[in-house]
């Protein structure tokens, strides 16, 4: 059995920035860290262990902690405030580009735009863009699109959001506004597009499709919808363990990909596994 890897998987630059920033620290029992990290369990497991504390990503109470880590999926400025309020030192870990969707719908509505965010409803980073906006709607699928009064309106994607289904959606907006103007602020990051296009590049080439993140993972559960979109078999797998032999019967060719929150030993223990089926010893 053949084993291909995506050209472009695994973590993002936002992720291991926010990491590095986690190993700088030197006593992790003064952190709290706001919410999850990332959407990876073997990483939350290790910062648990290492002393670090985490309050639930809606809780709205002071942690007990000196300081406070915002993660790479950032928050919003009135809560950014709260916490600064509060009397704690702020350690900011988000991702650039997720400051660059907050800059982007922040100056659409200062430009008039009543704000269209697409994204998950109850993720953190939408939490995040949404709470600093004026009546601001949140689409999550075609469904949600509705004619609404306004005469200007400004989107804004989640930055792990498809392109493809992005675009479906502002295709929605504009049907169902007609009369109303929609501005379309491109903050789909780069990792998230490049992930995409190398599942493209993969999918006519492979028998099946490993895709290896959290069960939380939105980026990586939109690698696995994707694929099976393309119609290639497809696993969704958090570690080595979820790979069994039987999976793999008469697979000649496999592919491996990854989610933007998924440490490099996670994929490398699931390549190993896949190695390991494919000589017969899985």
């Amino acid at each position: 059995m053949l084993i291909l890897r995506a050209d472009e998987m695994g973590m993002c630059f936002g992720v291991r920035d926010a990491l590095a920033a986690l190993d700088a620290i030197e006593v992790p029992a003064d952190v709290t860290i706001h919410g999850e990290l990332v959407h990876n369990p073997d990483v939350l497991r290790d910062l648990d262990r290492r002393g670090f504390r985490r309050s639930p990503e809606q809780a709205r109470t002071v942690p007990a902690t000196p300081s406070v880590l915002i993660t790479a999926h950032g928050v919003s400025d009135r809560e950014r405030q709260r916490l600064h309020a509060a009397g704690k030192r702020v350690i900011d870990t988000t991702c650039p580009l997720v400051h660059k969707a907050h800059a982007a719908a922040r100056a659409l509505a200062a430009a008039g735009c009543r704000v269209v965010v697409i994204g998950r409803r109850d993720h953190v980073e939408v939490r995040g863009l949404t709470e600093d906006l004026e009546r601001p709607i949140v689409v999550s699928d075609v469904d949600d699109v509705a004619s609404w009064p306004d005469r200007r309106l400004g989107v804004v994607c989640q930055t792990t959001t498809q392109v493809a289904f992005a675009e479906r959606i502002v295709a929605a907006i504009r049907a169902a506004n007609p009369a109303a103007e929609v501005h379309v602020a491109d903050t789909i990051c780069s990792p998230t597009k490049a992930r995409i296009a190398a599942i493209d590049a993969l999918l006519p080439r492979i028998d099946a499709l490993v895709v290896v993140g959290g069960r939380d993972s939105n980026n990586t559960r939109q690698l696995v919808e994707r694929a099976r979109r393309g119609g290639v078999p497809t696993l969704h797998a958090t570690g080595p363990d979820d790979v069994a032999a039987g999976w793999f019967a008469g697979c000649r060719v496999v592919g491996l990909t990854a989610g933007t929150s998924t440490p490099d030993g996670v994929i490398a223990a699931v390549y190993a596994r896949l190695e390991a089926i494919g000589a017969g010893a899985g």
